[in-house]
């Protein structure tokens, strides 16, 4: 079989005008970044905003392993399926980061013949908005400093500064450095950081925002530093807000691209799935349901990080309701969570297979307490047995919930049809009492442990004392209302990498808290989470050219 590259340079694309035509939107609606890609006009998407709302699903996954569950994948192929059956549908993504598609990842825009194209733009610069998300942050990074050496009428303290600086590449190097050397006219002095662009708040802000007027407010609520009596100081106390809201103008505008199969699809923001809630924008989803009868969306890692971020975050401050999940799962990365090592998942063992069932079962759970119905689809390889297959399907029907195959990956939308019958079923069958987790009001601790017992299946939580200081401080700071967002290891239920399948017996470990008062949520950190990642031992850099054509090779 061909290469995701290859398959993906082979397309047919239609003009990014006639896929937009497909959706009622005119050429003057749109903003042209070449033949194959455009943003939506503000003036579309507050004209729709009145309309009435599609149908919105979400796709999700078990805990993720090496073996790969292909959630990405899925979901374009799930949209693929439903245009087949006549649909109108939107497939709604993140944009990739340019450091894991240099590092260990590769390109992320699905796989085979169930892609986003123009696959090399999506995975490198596409339409800038990660580079205007850097400058933004950046901008008010360098204003912080200035501050300080322009007379710090704001008497902040720079041992308490929190605002790191940003780019979008793994780089080790830069996690830890000291700035402001070379004397009084080049700075003051201080340690600092760079976090990788999709850890920033600018990312997970402009991911949230519902306008431009709501970007420019929640930009100015960021808490870059505390002065020396313990007062937060905000990026509207520095006034940065403007200046950045002005680098962004056009970045939170939604952009327009097509599948494979020419269907629609918005891909729009990538806010890190650890240390921010690793869903695409609000204002691409919501224009989506607006210009579509289904919208297909996915949440980052798998549904005890993604999709507890996605109900209790995203569908709380957009007022989003989903009609549906899809949960995604392969044979071989159950047989991972039965015990198998990853050298012989292709040997048929069912044994294994409904031993690891019981991570797949957490997450239909999990899924259900938010009243929310879903359907599992099996991400199907060659190598998959019959008696794997149905051991999953006898277990799921057990649960009450269907099981269908997708093979969408060799056959895009057409392998995609089973699964997209079941999904209508489910959408339209008004089963959906979707409500979050836990109440706003609920105390900081209250929503932590919520997530912990409910989610993780966690016996309790423990703090250190470093959390349990900073907790105490954000309630008293007025930020005790704000929902939770757990940056916790997307390897296990727990909050140890190395306890697959469904632990049990466990206390998670918070060893400390930030605030995101601009996106709107407080950071709880467990394990030792990377906002800034390195890069392998052979990055996948190393197999990336460009010809003299400057055909692009090896990005995935």
């Amino acid at each position: 079989m061909l290469s995701d590259i290859e398959i993906a340079q082979q397309a047919k694309m239609q003009k990014i005008t006639d896929v937009a035509a497909k959706l009622g939107i005119s050429e003057d609606d749109i903003e042209l970044y070449g033949k194959y890609k455009a943003k939506l006009s503000y003036d579309l998407i507050r004209r729709v905003k009145d309309k009435k709302d599609g149908k919105l699903i979400l796709v999700t996954a078990i805990t993720p392993t090496p073996a790969g569950e292909g959630k990405s994948t899925t979901t374009v192929g799930l949209a693929q399926g439903l245009a087949k059956l006549g649909k109108k549908v939107i497939v709604a993504l993140r944009e990739p980061s340019l450091g894991p598609c240099m590092g260990i990842k590769g390109g992320a825009a699905g796989g085979g013949y169930s892609q986003v194209v123009p696959m090399e733009d999506i995975n490198l610069h596409f339409t800038g908005d990660f580079h205007a998300i850097t400058s933004a942050h950046m901008l008010l990074a360098a204003m912080l400093d200035n501050h300080i050496q322009q007379g710090n009428a704001l008497n902040i303290d720079p041992r308490r500064i929190a605002w790191k600086r940003v780019v979008d590449m793994n780089d080790r190097e830069l996690r830890n450095i000291v700035v402001g050397l070379g004397g009084k006219a080049h700075g003051v002095p201080r340690q600092d950081g760079f976090d990788i662009t999709v850890a920033s708040e600018v990312m997970a802000i402009l991911c949230l925002a519902s306008s431009l007027h709501d970007l420019k407010e929640r930009l100015a609520k960021i808490i870059v530093a505390y002065d020396y009596n313990g007062n937060p100081v905000t990026a509207g106390q520095i006034k940065a807000q403007g200046a950045m809201a002005a680098l962004l103008k056009d970045a939170v505008k939604p952009n327009l691209v097509q599948t494979l199969e020419n269907v629609p699809a918005i891909i729009h923001g990538g806010p890190f799935a650890n240390i921010a809630h690793g869903c695409n924008s609000v204002m691409a989803t919501q224009t989506g349901m607006k210009l579509a009868d289904y919208t297909i969306t996915e949440a980052g890692f798998g549904a005890d990080l993604g999709a507890e971020k996605f109900f209790d975050i995203k569908c709380r401050y957009a007022g989003l309701k989903p009609d549906a999940t899809v949960i995604v799962a392969t044979v071989r990365a159950l047989k991972m969570h039965g015990g198998v090592p990853k050298t012989d998942l292709k040997t048929p063992n069912v044994e294994a297979v409904k031993k690891g069932l019981v991570n797949l079962e957490k997450h239909i759970e999990n899924v259900k307490k938010f009243g929310v119905p879903c359907v599992v689809a099996i991400n199907i390889f060659a190598q998959d047995t019959a008696e794997e297959l149905e051991a999953v399907r006898e277990h799921c029907a057990k649960h009450g919930v269907n099981v269908a195959l997708s093979d969408v990956f060799a056959k895009g939308g057409e392998g995609g049809i089973d699964l997209a019958k079941e999904v209508i079923a489910l959408a339209d069958s008004g089963e959906s009492k979707f409500a979050p987790i836990y109440p706003l009001d609920m105390s900081l601790k209250g929503k932590i442990e919520t997530i912990a017992k409910e989610i993780y299946g966690a016996d309790g939580v423990n703090y250190t004392k470093e959390a349990d200081k900073a907790l105490k401080e954000f309630e008293e700071l007025g930020y005790g209302n704000l929902p939770i967002c757990m940056a916790k290891t997307q390897y296990s239920f727990s909050d140890d990498p190395a306890l697959l399948g469904r632990p049990s017996g466990f206390k998670i470990t918070i060893r400390n808290c930030r605030i995101a008062a601009g996106a709107g949520f407080i950071v709880v950190l467990t394990g030792d989470v990377m906002t800034m990642p390195g890069l392998p031992k052979v990055p996948a850099a190393e197999k990336i050219d460009v010809t003299d054509d400057g055909v692009i090779s090896g990005l995935f």
